[in-house]
């Protein structure tokens, strides 16, 4: 299990990446959510320039808001300052979108979004609307595509993991999966791959995006610090719920045991979000910070539903074992940004370090 920390993009906390290498986790993630952080390909230069081991790319860069020639341009930049430690986190912009009031990517233009990328990373000429493109002038040096870049597909969807098992090197995926519906999804990507003609092998790398809150004898869900360590994470869950319910037109998939703090939720933001507004009040503190009134919906049966590892070091540790065991190969994870060095060191020291 490799283990990798996700920090909500901002361009002068650059020293959070050489502090994450110093900890010893192996990848370090920069979101890419325009109306909210910084840009993330500004901050992963100086991660570069400031690391010498980590592995270093964006969590997740979205297909929506770059054309996919532009994404591969600036993946390949960043190559070149941390050679064969960078990587592409690609997906259709479930927040970075919805705060515009657009919607994600549809899934067939995503797919042809990691077509382009897919070759243009690896040094290939591909058809791009209409035209054959590929990067010229080489000999100036000034990107890097002979160091391989893996793109990590961030995919939840059918559709989409059969386009991350088509043209992606890994897969990332929002939330603990049970092992039964992990492997299920691994098949989707299996068969995505046998459409192309390719081989997925069983190793094939497969991460997940979660938090963690390491519990001390005796606290409680309910008490204050947990929930300055869990509660950005678990309210992006109503808030990608509540666009799901938009979605659809319905909140049958909402499980029983939320129900109460779902229409608590629901009517808040009803009776509180401006409907000319709400695309932009619905993902305020996005997995940064507890948004004032939101407080009140971080409940015990809120955080165990959104499938965090809260729990003694213990208890975690067997958690990531169960998931290990059913293929997950990189658990990462998003902490509020008031307490991410001390979850991130935490973590560090009472659960990698028992690995």
């Amino acid at each position: 299990m490799k283990f990798g920390g996700v920090v909500a993009t901002k361009i002068d906390d650059w020293q959070i990446f050489p502090f994450l290498e110093e900890l010893g986790y192996d990848s370090a993630w920069a979101p890419d959510s325009q109306m909210i952080w910084s840009d993330c390909y500004a901050t992963l230069a100086l991660a570069a320039h400031h690391t010498s081991r980590i592995r270093l790319g964006t969590g997740v860069s979205i297909a929506g808001t770059r054309a996919a020639p532009v994404t591969a341009h600036s993946i390949a930049t960043i190559n070149k300052l941390a050679p064969g430690r960078t990587f592409l986190g690609i997906g259709t912009g479930h927040t970075a979108m919805r705060i515009m009031g657009q919607n994600p990517v549809p899934p067939s233009k995503f797919r042809d979004y990691l077509r382009v990328l897919h070759g243009l990373m690896r040094g290939e000429e591909v058809e791009y609307e209409g035209q054959l493109i590929r990067f010229l002038d080489r000999e100036l040096e000034c990107i890097n595509t002979d160091d391989h870049i893996d793109i990590y597909v961030a995919a939840n969807g059918p559709k989409a993991m059969a386009a991350a098992g088509a043209y992606g090197d890994a897969r990332v995926g929002a939330g603990n999966e049970p092992v039964s519906l992990f492997q299920r999804n691994m098949e989707r990507m299996r068969k995505g791959a046998e459409d192309v003609g390719r081989d997925l092998q069983d190793d094939f790398p497969s991460a997940v995006l979660t938090y963690a809150c390491i519990l001390q004898p005796g606290e409680r869900l309910t008490d204050d610090r947990v929930i300055d360590e869990v509660g950005s994470a678990a309210l992006s869950s109503l808030h990608f719920w509540y666009e799901i319910y938009l979605q659809r037109g319905t909140d049958a998939f909402i499980m029983p045991a939320v129900h109460d703090t779902w229409d608590a939720y629901k009517a808040y933001v009803e009776s509180e979000f401006p409907l000319e507004r709400r695309h932009q009040y619905l993902h305020r503190g996005h997995c940064a910070f507890t948004p004032e009134g939101e407080r009140q919906f971080i409940t015990p049966e809120l955080i165990r539903a959104s499938g965090g590892l809260v729990g003694e070091p213990d208890e975690i540790v067997e958690q990531i074992r169960t998931f290990e065991a059913g293929g997950l190969t990189e658990t990462l994870l998003l902490p509020p940004v008031a307490v991410a060095r001390d979850n991130f060191k935490s973590f560090a020291e009472q659960v990698i370090a028992r690995y």
